[in-house]
């Protein structure tokens, strides 16, 4: 098995022997084959790899979005197979906050709406979350568009909401899938710096996929996704 950190407390995340595959036109595509991951709280990994390579598969594997055909996940040493979809549903809200490349923000609702979301879904709302959603926004210097509607923001400013969105619920673990691939490169490096430094405040642990090579040497452990193995990069 891969270790990110030694083995002598609890990991936060442990994945062993995961496999995946997808019917097609002769047979099945094999994503991933084997996968053995285990990290730690608060520590940070980068997974990078080739388009198509199953970085995406494997970041919603993780999550329980996808069953794997066969091995085995823990979240904080809980079996995730013995969860229900409705179980696990409401585990996943508490324990990961994503952050997507296309952010999925909801357009009919404002700025402060959309990260009030993603406490709405986990449970009923109260002033403290609201305070919490609004002290979030002024981390990522959103405070001063709490009412505009998403769709009148730049992608930057989008994806900034999505960092803020993700925290609302104080989860333990971050994924973040290619959370810069819709900007430009200036653009890009704000909100990964945002992103980083808001997960080492927290002290989060955060799985970021991304194509960006300087980008994945900031966090402590550089993996690399081929032929359905992850590996050191």
């Amino acid at each position: 098995m891969l270790f990110v950190v030694n083995n002598t407390v609890q990991p936060i995340l442990a994945a062993q022997a995961l496999v995946k595959t997808f019917p097609a036109q002769e047979g099945s595509v094999s994503v991933l084959n084997g996968i053995d991951l285990c990290f730690s709280h608060g520590e940070s990994i980068s997974i990078r790899g080739e388009s198509g390579s199953g970085k995406s598969t494997l970041l919603n594997v993780l999550s329980g979005l996808e069953v794997a055909d066969s091995g085995n996940l823990e979240w904080q040493g809980q079996e995730v197979s013995n969860h229900s979809l409705s179980s696990l549903a409401r585990l996943r809200q508490q324990f990961i906050g994503f952050v997507f490349q296309s952010y999925y923000l909801a357009p009919e609702l404002n700025t402060l709406q959309n990260v009030l979301l993603g406490a709405r879904i986990a449970g009923p709302l109260n002033q403290s979350v609201r305070a919490r959603a609004i002290e979030l926004l002024e981390r990522v210097g959103m405070d001063h568009r709490l009412q505009y509607n998403v769709t009148k923001l730049s992608g930057g400013e989008r994806q900034r909401v999505a960092v803020a969105r993700a925290l609302i619920n104080d989860p333990p673990l971050i994924l973040a899938d290619e959370p810069t691939g819709n900007l430009d490169e200036a653009t890009g490096a704000v909100v990964m710096d945002l992103l980083l430094e808001m997960v080492e405040e927290d002290k989060k642990s955060l799985i970021l996929v991304t194509h960006n090579p300087e980008f994945a040497a900031r966090t402590q452990q550089q993996l690399i996704l081929r032929r359905g193995v992850l590996g050191i990069a």
